[in-house]
């Protein structure tokens, strides 16, 4: 925390202890009338009163979820953005790449069907099993009925949140074991991290069991992280980028991204114009490593670092990762550890 940060908070009275219970008490008594209002939606669009009888009435409102999302990095609009590079050195270890190389070799049979059927390659699965859940070794602990509801409830991402929740609830009322709804504080379930939405939709069989179980079996987890990928759009055979260099005489204002994305637009906003291979390399746009790009191929340029460092010639394939999570960060590391597992 900054000097001007902890300055700041002298300025507030601390709540007291009393306040605190009080609070939470309040909380508590409207929980369980926003439940009802629950009820009604859940039974409107399928979910059975017996399924909500058993489920609604053990829920409690969970302050620490509501700590834990309010804690969370926003970033004003036109606060800096941090360079890559000490993200990379943190989230691409070399323990965290041995234990990919692993994983990828004991799953090896089962990712080689899953690309030959889905076209999405297995060192990019088993990078996103890496990044999302350590390749299984950490799921989450919170109750996700409870967490989704307080969620909800709490009432900044409402939509979001209570979306969830009816899926969620659906979920059980389908025969997934209330058991097995553990994972994120926010949500996010078993070794890829789905949404309930997300498991509804995506979730796929594969092992041939008949049941997506994304907690406990792996074949089922990799199937569904690639189902994943073609629903966002993966092009067979193309890679996600390549590491560029880019000269200091380039035009960065002529090549600059004039379209407003819908989603995410601080981040799609860092991305280039799209180009083809052939056209940045007229620029002086040139890889970094022996990997290439075929002529043809269009790519953005993103420099995560500024101007003089690594940058990265994107596929649209880079945009099927961020539509896992919508972060550039979050993109580069899962396509550079990808590649240090394929390596």
């Amino acid at each position: 925390m900054t000097a001007i940060a902890c300055s700041a908070i002298a300025f507030f009275a601390v709540p007291s202890a009393s306040d605190h219970g009080s609070a939470i008490a309040q909380s508590s008594s409207g929980f369980q009338g926003y439940l009802q209002e629950v009820r009604q939606k859940s039974l409107q669009q399928g979910v059975s009163a017996r399924t909500l009888d058993r489920i609604l009435p053990s829920l409690t409102y969970n302050p620490r979820v509501i700590q834990l999302d309010q804690s969370q990095p926003g970033g004003a609009p036109n606060s800096a953005i941090p360079p890559f590079a000490p993200y990379q050195r943190r989230h691409i270890t070399t323990e965290r790449i041995q234990n990919g190389k692993k994983a990828y070799q004991r799953l090896l049979t089962k990712l080689v069907d899953v690309e030959r059927e889905t076209g999405v390659p297995g060192h990019i699965i088993m990078a996103i099993y890496g990044k999302e859940t350590n390749y299984g070794s950490y799921t989450g602990d919170f109750d996700i009925p409870r967490s989704l509801a307080t969620l909800a409830y709490e009432g900044r991402r409402r939509a979001l949140f209570e979306g969830e929740l009816l899926a969620a609830l659906k979920m059980i009322d389908n025969g997934v074991s209330e058991s097995a709804m553990t994972g994120s504080w926010a949500g996010a379930m078993g070794k890829p991290q789905f949404l309930p939405s997300v498991y509804i939709k995506l979730a796929k069989d594969g092992s041939g069991d008949g049941y997506a179980d994304i907690w406990n079996n792996e074949y089922d987890a990799v199937a569904s992280i690639a189902n994943y990928f073609v629903n966002a759009g993966w092009r067979r055979g193309e890679t996600w980028g390549v590491a560029v260099r880019v000269p200091s005489s380039l035009d960065r204002d002529a090549i600059r991204n004039k379209t407003k994305a819908t989603r995410c637009p601080r981040v799609h906003e860092r991305h280039s114009q799209w180009k083809t291979m052939a056209e940045w390399r007229a620029l002086g746009v040139v890889p970094a490593t022996g990997r290439q790009l075929g002529d043809s191929s269009l790519a953005t340029l993103l420099e995560p670092d500024g101007q003089g460092n690594t940058a990265y010639l994107l596929t649209s394939n880079y945009r099927a990762i961020l539509d896992y999570n919508c972060s550039n960060f979050y993109g580069l590391a899962v396509g550079l550890l990808a590649d240090e597992i394929r390596s």
